[in-house]
């Protein structure tokens, strides 16, 4: 299969096999993000030797053998014998001395745990060989605390690692190729389930309706996903008390902490800021400033991954009503209609602060954004919090975007309403933008106004 995205990433592994020097690279990010599959796309590219060595959960010695059976097979020289850790990673040192050689050490942190002192073990090789190996050493890893204390200070090899990778999700504009041959109404529909996880899109099958992926991938009982997402969630929020109560609710659309604490049995805040903090690091959850208050301690949590938010909205919570209904049926009772009026088009909003940024990035807005995000503002008559929720900001001011996912065209009415309620805020923008999913029935052309379409924004190539 063809392998799609992550350009910039594969251009930093590209240059660094390309070194005559040694290097250290860590390349991690949460399960199923496509760390594997981007090493072995660059080694399929590469002239240089390598060896792909996928680490056990296993004991210290079982991870040697292993290791080793796999790197005297690749010179013949299977008589030979090479003791511990530090003896089978000092010989690839060695071998690399006269050809260079890449080495990469998938799920490190399991070999990590097994070995005392092996960050310490290669820092040793590494200051020992630096000036004569010309080894390309990867160390790859799901556990994202794990790898990020390789950086830290008092780690034996802080200083010693030339290429840090932390490879996130996929924004729509990679995703979107993975989806073929369906409409560009279809293409959101799917962003908005599977999302940026490439394994998850890999999955969709281009014969079949929107519908029918979701309901073979994640909408049945013990689909494919529907178990990748709970076994997954299971293990890394098994040790975490309340995680379930709390993406429940975020997955309902509470998303202030006050209220989050309020509707979840979370017993305290002490307790939920805890299971907010985790959450966060495992990149399920993420947490948003308001765009006029960057500095500002609040914020609103939402969850981060698509596929965990459709799960945690619609099968997690009826999983009982799934096991004794047809899934057809199921998908009519329980997800379609909020999936097309509420789900997708909050999606939309995503897409279309994605696609701003892609601009931006390339050069392309008129006049450069740098901060984009919502824009939360207390309105004294109502004595509520309001906010709108795509924000630019640049030298000039603000710009304020309205995304609309309806199937009518936004007209003159429905431009002013939107500019109105901008105006009634303390929020002074000097213009306005509207992405709006059926186009426009303008009779009244405005200066101050910057369109986008669906057309405009799912088929754009950045």
């Amino acid at each position: 299969m063809k392998f799609i995205g992550r350009e910039r990433e594969i251009d930093l592994i590209d240059k660094m096999f390309k070194s005559d020097d040694l290097e250290l690279a860590a390349i991690y990010g949460r399960r199923r993000i496509g760390k594997s599959e981007l090493i072995k796309h660059c080694l399929l590219n590469s002239s240089i030797n390598s060896i792909f060595y996928e680490c056990l959960e296993t004991t210290e010695t079982q991870n040697v053998e292993s290791l080793s059976d796999l790197i005297l097979k690749k010179w013949d020289l299977e008589g030979l014998s090479l003791k511990g850790v530090k003896g089978v990673l000092e010989f690839v040192f060695k071998r690399s001395i006269e050809k260079p050689l890449i080495l990469v050490l998938d799920e490190y942190p399991y070999l990590r745990e097994k070995v005392e002192g092996l960050d310490s073990i290669i820092k040793a090789l590494i200051d020992e060989y630096k000036e004569k190996s010309k080894l390309k050493l990867i160390l790859c890893g799901s556990y994202i605390d794990i790898m990020k204390s390789l950086f830290e200070i008092d780690n034996p090899l802080y200083g010693r690692i030339s290429l840090k990778i932390e490879l996130k999700q996929m924004d729509y504009y990679d995703s979107f190729k993975f989806y073929e041959g369906f409409s560009d109404e279809d293409k959101v529909r799917l962003y908005s389930v599977f999302g940026g996880i490439p394994y998850y899109n890999r999955l969709i099958d281009k014969r079949i309706s929107v519908k029918e992926n979701i309901i073979n991938l994640i909408a049945s009982k013990n689909s494919r996903l529907e178990s990748e997402i709970s076994i997954y969630l299971k293990t890394e929020l098994n040790k975490l008390e309340n995680a379930n109560a709390v993406v429940d609710i975020l997955a309902k659309g509470v998303s202030k902490y006050k209220d989050i604490l309020s509707y979840s049995s979370v017993s305290s805040s002490p307790t939920l800021s805890d299971v907010l903090n985790k959450l966060q690091k495992l990149e399920l959850v993420k947490k948003e400033v308001s765009i006029n208050d960057p500095g500002s301690n609040k914020g609103n949590y939402y969850i981060l991954d698509n596929l965990t938010l459709f799960y945690y909205r619609y099968i997690f919570r009826n999983s009982s009503v799934l096991s004794i209904m047809d899934p057809g049926i199921f998908y009519d009772e329980f997800i379609v209609q909020d999936f097309e009026d509420q789900y997708v088009p909050k999606i939309f909003e995503t897409i279309a602060k994605q696609y701003l940024i892609r601009l931006n990035l390339k050069g392309k807005c008129e006049t450069p954004f740098y901060a984009i995000g919502k824009y939360i503002y207390n309105d004294r008559h109502n004595k509520i919090n309001r906010e709108f929720d795509v924000v630019t900001l640049d030298k000039k001011g603000y710009i304020s975007y309205e995304v609309k996912y309806k199937n009518h065209p936004l007209n003159d009415s429905d431009i002013e309403k939107e500019i109105k309620q901008v105006e009634s805020s303390d929020l002074k923008v000097y213009r306005y933008g509207f992405f709006s999913k059926s186009g426009f029935d303008l009779k009244n052309k405005r200066d101050d106004l910057i369109l986008y379409t669906l057309a405009d924004v799912t088929n754009v190539e950045f």
